[in-house]
């Protein structure tokens, strides 16, 4: 996966905001809208773009409840530790999951209803999954940043 420096500055450009038409991208970028879109098709086919989405209020659609949950498995196998990631992408109340290094093999962040929600979530997902050793959980008082903006290094120049 390779882009140059116009590929950074759209990309640092669709980061910010991804509703913006390619007529502009391209302005902004110093390309042709044509161009520009033939750039952004490259780049969502390498995967460089992995997706375009919106950050939604959790609190706005009714899932106030943010709670990070720390979770260690039984032990570590190839198939347990895949089985798992399958769990977490099949559940809807997960919304990012990350398999990790340190204390925890995973770091989850779910969202509620309620806490009463949770703990049924705590219930069916957790307890009772057998390669589950135990979990933390953390609530969220305030989401003070929301994103997934990467920064972007720019390749050298030829």
């Amino acid at each position: 996966m390779q882009y140059d420096r116009i590929d950074a500055r759209i990309l640092e450009i669709v980061q910010k905001n991804n509703r913006l038409t390619s007529e502009v991208i391209g302005e902004m970028a110093g390309l042709s809208p044509t161009a520009c879109q033939r750039r952004l098709k490259r780049l969502r086919s390498e995967g460089i773009i992995q997706a375009d989405v919106s950050i939604v209020s959790p609190k706005a659609v009714g899932r106030p409840i943010q709670v990070l949950a720390l979770v260690t498995m039984e032990r570590e196998s190839a198939d347990i530790i895949d089985r798992f990631k399958k769990a977490i992408k099949s559940s809807v109340d997960i919304v990012n999951g990350f398999y990790v290094t340190g204390d925890a093999d995973f770091v989850l962040y779910i969202t509620a209803r309620t806490m009463e929600d949770y703990e049924q979530f705590t219930r069916s997902f957790f307890y009772e999954n057998r390669d589950i050793k135990g979990f933390k959980t953390m609530v969220i008082l305030d989401r003070v940043k929301a994103g997934f903006a990467v920064p972007v290094e720019l390749p050298p120049e030829d």
